[in-house]
Formats: C-alpha cells, sequence, structure tokens
C-alpha cells in the first residue's frame, strides 16, 4: 500500500473536525428556534409548564453551543495551518464573510446568549423573549456568512485575478454575497439543522412517554417540534431540489457522481435506489450497476427545468461530447497550463522590469484564467471525484430525508388526537431516529465536499496546491490529538445532556 500523501491526512484533519463541528451546529440551528417558539408561547399564555419546557429544552441547547464553538474555533485555525497557499489565494474574498460573520452575527449570538441562559429573573419576560429570539437569528445569521463563503468555493464569481500578487481580489461583494449557490446552500443547510432539532426533541420528548414520565410537557414538546419539522422537511424537498438545479448549472461533474451516470443522457431517469458496480471504470463500456431502479425523465427535469433535455454523464465532461457543446478536461488543461505559464512568464517579466512581456502574460493570462486549476492536474480522470462515496451518501441523504417527512406527519396527526402514547413502536422509532438526523446531515456534507474534489476551488485551485506543504509527522500527531479530543468532547456532551434528561422537565430554574 502506497504512503499516504501530507495532502490526504490535511484533508483527513480537517474532514474530521468538519464532522465533529457539525455534530453540534445543527442542534443549535434548529433548537434556539424552538425554544424561541416555546417560550413565545410561556410568555403569551403565562402557563407555568411552558417554562419548564422551555429551560429544560435551553438546559441542552447551552451543552451543545459550548462545545460547538470549540469545534469551530479550530476549524478556523486550520485555514491557516494546513491550507495556508488556499488562504492565500482568496483570503481577501473567503475572509469577508467569516470577518462579517465574527463581528456581527456571532457577537449578536454571543450577547444575547448571556441574558437568554442566565436572565430568567433579572430582566423582564418580554426582554429575556428578545434575546431568546435574537440568539436563534445570530446563530442562523453565522451560518449564512459561513455558507456564502462555502458556496463561493463552489462556485466562485465577483473577483478578478491580481497577477502581482497571486490572489483573487473582490470586485463585487454584493455578487458574492448573493450568489444563487451560496444562498440555497444556506437555506438548505440550516433547514436541515432545524429538522435534525426537531428529531431531537421528538426522541427525547417519546422517551419521556414511554417511562411514563412528564407526560404532559412532553406531548406539548412533540407538538412544538413535530410541527416545526413538518413544515420544514417540506420545505428541505424545495430547497434540494433547488440545491440539485444549481449543481447541474455549475457542478455538472458532482450531478454525474450523485447519480452514478456515467454516459449522458436525453431525458435522463433518476436513481432512485441502486447498487453500483464497483469494477466500472471511465470508458471501459461496461454498465454502471449492478442493480437500479429509476424514475423516468426526473434527472433530466430536476437538472434542466426541461422536458426534453440532455444530462452529461461522467465520460461526457471528462472526453467531451462536440455534439453537445461539451469540452473535454484534456482542453481545459491545455488551457491550465497557458495560464500556469503566463503567470510564471509574468512574474518573471516583473522582475526583469520588462513591462511589454508583463502585458502579453497578463492578457493569456486573463484568456485562460477560468481554467488555472486544470493546469495542476496529472490526467483527464483526476477531474473526476470519488463516485461511490458521492452516490451512496446522497441516495442515504433523500432516503433519511423522505423517513423524516413520513414521521413527522404521522407524529403530528396522533399527538394532536392526544393518542400518540398507545403506539410504542412508534414512540421507539422516534428515540432511534435522533442520530439519523445527524447521519442524514453528515452524508449532505460529504456529497458537497467529496462530490466537489479534487477542487477546494472549483476549476480555480486543487487540493494539493491549496495545502500547506507540511511535514507528515506534524499533521499525524495533530490529526489523532484532534480526534481523541473530539471523541472526548462528545462523550463528555453525550454524558452530561444524559444526567439532564434524567432530571427531567422538572429543577431547571
Amino acid at each position: 500500500m502506497s504512503e499516504i500523501a501530507s495532502v490526504d491526512w490535511s484533508r483527513a484533519q480537517f474532514a474530521l473536525t468538519a464532522i465533529y463541528h457539525f455534530l453540534f451546529v445543527p442542534l443549535t440551528l434548529g433548537l434556539s428556534f424552538i425554544i424561541a417558539i416555546m417560550e413565545s408561547i410561556y410568555v403569551k399564555t403565562g402557563n407555568e409548564q411552558w417554562l419548564k419546557i422551555t429551560k429544560f429544552w435551553l438546559k441542552l441547547f447551552g451543552i451543545n453551543f459550548a462545545i460547538g464553538v470549540a469545534t469551530g474555533i479550530i476549524m478556523e485555525f486550520e485555514f491557516g495551518t494546513n491550507w495556508a497557499n488556499y488562504s492565500w489565494f482568496v483570503g481577501d474574498i473567503f475572509g469577508a464573510p467569516l470577518a462579517i460573520e465574527g463581528l456581527l452575527a456571532f457577537f449578536m449570538e454571543a450577547t444575547f446568549f448571556a441574558v437568554m441562559f442566565f436572565g430568567w429573573d433579572k430582566v423582564s419576560k418580554k426582554f429575556h423573549l428578545i434575546s431568546t429570539w435574537l440568539v436563534a437569528v445570530g446563530s442562523n445569521l453565522s451560518a449564512l456568512w459561513i455558507l456564502i463563503a462555502n458556496g463561493w468555493m463552489q462556485y466562485p464569481v465577483g473577483m478578478k485575478f491580481n497577477p502581482a500578487t497571486a490572489r483573487m481580489e473582490m470586485e463585487n461583494f454584493f455578487e458574492v454575497a448573493l450568489s444563487p449557490v451560496g444562498i440555497i446552500k444556506f437555506l438548505h443547510t440550516v433547514t436541515s439543522g432545524y429538522v435534525a432539532s426537531a428529531l431531537f426533541v421528538i426522541g427525547i420528548s417519546a422517551w419521556f412517554i414511554l417511562k411514563g414520565r412528564h407526560l404532559i410537557m412532553a406531548k406539548k414538546s412533540i407538538v412544538v417540534a413535530a410541527s416545526f419539522g413538518l413544515v420544514t422537511s417540506l420545505f428541505l424537498m424545495f430547497s434540494g431540489d433547488e440545491s440539485a438545479y444549481q449543481v447541474a448549472r455549475t457542478q455538472p461533474m458532482k450531478l454525474a457522481a450523485m447519480e452514478g451516470l456515467y454516459k449522458g443522457e436525453q431525458n435522463a431517469g433518476l436513481v432512485a435506489m441502486g447498487v453500483l458496480d464497483p469494477s466500472k471504470k471511465h470508458g471501459d463500456g461496461k454498465d454502471a450497476f449492478l442493480l437500479e431502479l429509476k424514475v423516468p425523465y426526473a434527472l433530466g427535469i430536476m437538472a434542466t427545468r426541461k422536458f426534453d433535455s440532455f444530462t452529461p454523464g461522467i465520460e461526457d465532461l471528462v472526453y467531451g461530447n462536440e455534439a453537445q457543446n461539451i469540452e473535454s478536461v484534456a482542453s481545459k488543461m491545455a488551457k491550465g497550463s497557458l495560464a500556469v505559464s503566463a503567470l510564471a512568464s509574468y512574474n518573471a517579466a516583473k522582475k526583469s522590469g520588462d513591462k511589454a512581456a508583463m502585458e502579453q502574460a497578463e492578457q493569456t493570462l486573463a484568456q485562460n484564467m477560468k481554467f488555472l486549476g486544470y493546469g495542476y492536474l496529472k490526467s483527464p480522470e483526476s477531474a473526476v471525484p470519488p463516485v461511490g462515496i458521492t452516490f451512496y451518501s446522497f441516495h442515504l441523504m433523500v432516503a433519511l430525508g423522505t423517513y423524516f417527512l413520513a414521521l413527522f406527519l404521522v407524529v403530528t396527526y396522533l399527538t394532536m388526537a392526544n393518542d400518540i402514547e398507545n403506539f410504542k413502536k412508534l414512540l421507539w422509532a422516534c428515540v432511534f431516529s435522533i442520530p439519523l438526523g445527524l447521519v442524514a446531515i453528515e452524508a449532505g456534507w460529504i456529497v458537497a465536499e467529496v462530490g466537489r474534489q479534487p477542487w477546494v476551488v472549483q476549476d480555480l485551485m486543487t487540493v494539493g496546491v491549496g495545502a500547506t506543504n507540511l511535514a507528515d509527522t506534524n499533521i499525524k500527531i495533530s490529526f489523532w490529538l484532534f480526534a481523541v479530543l473530539f471523541t472526548a468532547l462528545l462523550i463528555a456532551e453525550i454524558k452530561i445532556m444524559l444526567k439532564q434528561i434524567k432530571i427531567g422537565f422538572e429543577n431547571h430554574a
């Protein structure tokens, strides 16, 4: 077995941090709004049961919030330690939304968190309620700016390249901030957090009902969470459809990997379920699937919003398709090599003071700039992401999302009919669905990030170029240290939460 490269260790370390961090973030995004709704009911009705309900879920929110912040800070530092070349290349653009997140959204969130958590007897009911809603808004605004930054990596817009500094510079802030890829990524991601949070509340409440404890308060919690989950899961379906459309428009290779589509098709069908042939190679003529079940026309409609359309496959995108006006990766690699050579010529001319040569090199660079990253690819096939993990992660996410919608619908109906305690198997299904919401979210992130490989910035910078040139030993040590640290934090959070859950809805003053 070949030695794992340092860039792969850096990728693994960042993936480890991101996976652990996003175990905590979804609950922060969704629980904040669920708690705000519960407290609004308390302020409106004056019913002390709603106060106990709010304080119970607030304790669990606070535990999760604290650990989520810790993992998030570490992840931001890794941009400088493990991805210094990337940070230099895009820092002028990528840093702006992250700065806004820290100075505006996180500051607001942290400030009013103190009032929400410690201010029950120190401020009025209405001011406390306002603080709770501002924490919810602040936490979601934090997600907005972070996901706008990530959306720019997937679809870079609003910038120009400065050859003198070898950096991307922002030309249009609003084009970056209002990018349709970034906006739909935000909407789909936060909504998935709402669904996971609703499952969290429903599952714990179902456990109380199964144990015969706090029946009224557990049912009230389920009513709020199931209604919230039903509405948000419906929106999740629409945002997912729009997200897939944006992927088809801006990252067609990712869409092809998501569907295991090797050969492009007219009026392509959507794979409802399937088993990929692991021996399949690009261009070998073999069928990609050992078993598949398709929904006719669905992929073509989702990808193009048209009934009669062509959806390119992996082989069309790699080797080109003249009939569909699809350029091959080899052609893009040639243009990318021209851009790389032009940048080197520009720097050489700058050192020698040859202005004419600088202008010529800059012109060549500008003509081929959008293919810059292709100049660093080793082969056309290296532009293909890992198909298997992308395909299965996407279909796992979709299958779980469909299950969640059905679960919310049934739970909402039975709770409103005051009959849910008679369905023990359903209650146990709610309990065991708590981690499934997080599984679906992690699968979604795998699709988003693994599906865009080998790019750290789509078409402009490969992962290998963006990584810092660090010694393997240093990265390995930090990887295992973080693995132990994050696992310990996760175990600590689970233990503390279980302790608070066992206490129940009482004694949370």
